[in-house]
């Protein structure tokens, strides 16, 4: 009897998606121990704000990261509330899945 498939969030595709790409990590890294604007993220990153600014769109899509305008000036933080959920997703494969050697599959049939 074959498993099914779960069904996974398309939430949970986009997170991880956006997470795929380093310059998202970074900018994730750097959000890590405080909120910084956009001009501190490019200057950190050494790109322009114009290529950052299509990574800080995925990590809001994603719900990963949160923004705040003060003056002229946009303010990225991490939304801790969205990590929370992906580390909790993440910990239910510790907590419930058996570790088991590989199956082996059988050889391939001979044509």
């Amino acid at each position: 009897m074959a498993n099914t498939a779960p069904v996974i969030s398309t939430e949970l595709v986009t997170a991880f998606k956006a997470l795929s790409d380093p310059l998202r990590l970074q900018v994730v890294e750097l959000l890590r121990e405080q909120e910084l604007c956009v001009c501190d993220l490019c200057d950190s990153l050494a790109v322009a704000q114009s290529k950052l600014s299509f990574h800080l769109k995925t990590l809001k899509e994603a719900r990963l990261i949160r923004s705040r305008q003060q003056g002229r000036w946009i303010y990225y933080s991490l939304n801790l509330t969205r990590l929370v959920e992906l580390e909790q997703y993440l910990a239910e494969f510790r907590r419930f899945s058996s570790m088991l050697p590989a199956r082996t599959c059988p050889p391939a049939p001979k044509s």
